[in-house]
């Protein structure tokens, strides 16, 4: 039996929180599990370059990042579990690929246009200003890591669609001019994801700098959850959980019969310090085994490193001969072979 191919990079800018795990990283980790599928899951480190020009955060994310997933119980042997630059495969291709990319879809792109337009809002300013080549082409990056691999699905949030639509036309146009070697990798979206709001409100993001890091000491983590924006409703008033950020947060942890439970206590009045109190049982619960095994891993670096370096090798036992018969394909090859 064919397995079919899925395939999710994890960009190493910053420390994974509760929003990382409940939307993405909890649902791969069970993915990884499954013997009807080839999950291939990498640490976009190049990708992080694009925004960040910090060497040493580039570097504790990434250990950050590998510890998280391997504490959490990723199955490393159905998986592929790699880092980006460790197939230097991927580069080759993005070149290949950047050569039948037209610039007019980069011109497309959504985080260009969105440089763009933040730019033309200052009066007389430069429309490129702050733009890099990277930020501009990285949707070729992306599909080098999708095409790679020839991966079937690619589980992305709604902002990811258009990158694998690009994927697509680019892989295309591929196929059109040299033959038949790219597969259509289709996006997959998780109605059922969760998307956590964070400390003020907004939805949780580094960006907003309103994360709740997921393995924060049992201690740090009370405080942050104590810390999360509630309104000025007293003990006994009834309370909406529609848009509550302690629900939401609850709501992703929890089971339906929970649930239903909390429901009914939003409906009684339930005091806010009371509800944080819950929160905190309820997440430190799910979260406390793991986080046990995350601080061992960030004391044996060598073995994140081990588990990658051989991620690499069944990452690159598929690229290397891959990118020699893409290389046959364009015509990059000794000039005494057939």
């Amino acid at each position: 039996m064919t397995k079919s191919i899925v395939l999710t990079g994890i960009t190493t800018t910053g420390t994974p929180h509760l929003g990382n795990y409940a939307g993405a990283i909890r649902p791969a980790i069970n993915a990884s599990k499954d013997e009807q599928v080839r999950p291939f899951y990498f640490l976009a480190d190049y990708h992080a370059l694009i925004k960040c020009n910090e060497p040493a955060r580039v570097k504790q994310s990434s250990l950050e990042i590998a510890a998280t997933w391997l504490a959490l119980g990723l199955d490393t042997e159905n998986a592929v579990f790699y880092r980006q630059s460790d197939v230097p495969e991927i580069m080759e291709l993005t070149w290949m690929l950047t050569c039948v990319t037209a610039k007019g879809l980069m011109n497309r792109a959504h985080a260009y246009k969105a440089a763009v337009a933040e730019n033309e809002e200052v009066e007389g300013g430069d429309s490129d200003k702050g733009i890099t080549m990277g930020l501009f082409s990285y949707p070729v990056l992306m599909a080098a890591d999708i095409l790679m691999f020839n991966a079937n699905k690619v589980p992305v949030g709604k902002d990811q669609i258009q990158h694998i639509e690009m994927a697509r036309d680019i892989a295309s146009r591929f196929n059109h001019i040299y033959g038949e070697h790219f597969v259509l990798p289709e996006a997959v979206l998780d109605d059922n994801a969760a998307t956590l709001l964070g400390l003020d409100g907004r939805k949780m993001s580094k960006s907003y700098n309103n994360t709740i890091p997921l393995f924060e000491p049992e201690k740090k983590l009370r405080k942050l959850i104590n810390k999360i924006k509630t309104n000025s409703l007293e003990p006994g008033e009834p309370k909406d959980t529609d848009g509550c950020t302690l629900f939401g947060i609850y709501q992703a942890f929890a089971n339906a019969h929970e649930v239903d439970a909390i429901r009914k206590h939003y409906a009684n009045g339930i005091a806010w310090g009371e509800m944080k109190q819950m929160l905190f049982e309820k997440i430190n619960d799910e979260i406390a085994p793991a986080r046990e095994r995350y601080e061992a891993l960030l004391q044996a670096p060598e073995h994140i490193e081990q588990q990658l370096q051989q991620g690499a090798e069944k990452a690159r036992a598929i690229s290397r001969p891959f990118i020699q018969t893409l290389r046959e394909a364009v015509g990059i090859l000794p000039i005494t072979q057939a």
